[in-house]
């Protein structure tokens, strides 16, 4: 079996860090895992009969599971303004043959789509 003990003195050590830059650890789901062995990332781990499963509280609404891919599935993406102007940072430019010149960004005010004139 894991240690619940190094479990909870790595969780103190990671919200105190966590606190610091200026996140809420309460926002943020800790889960004991072993990539190595598989445990707790999909199914929970009979190897933590101590692990009871995370929470987290955050101004959405509370969110709870067991395992990493539950914590994974819990997080909100970013909402982004779809009814201002059309805002795309470029992070590269590629020239591709028979295509033409492709421009590489993320989305981050207004809407994209096919066919648009940009």
């Amino acid at each position: 079996p894991y240690s619940e003990s190094r479990f909870e003195e790595i969780k103190k050590e990671v919200s105190s860090y966590i606190k610091k830059i200026g996140y809420n650890p309460a926002a943020v789901a800790f889960v004991p895992i072993s990539g190595w062995h598989g445990d707790n990332m999909l199914e929970p781990s009979t190897k933590m009969p101590w692990f009871k499963g995370w929470n987290v509280e955050r101004k959405e609404g509370k969110a709870e599971g067991k395992t990493l891919i539950d914590a994974l599935d819990a997080i909100l993406p970013p909402s982004r303004p779809t009814d201002k102007p059309l805002r795309l940072p470029l992070q590269d430019v590629y020239k591709i043959g028979g295509i033409g010149t492709v421009p590489v960004g993320r989305v981050e005010t207004g809407v994209l789509k096919p066919g648009m004139v940009v």
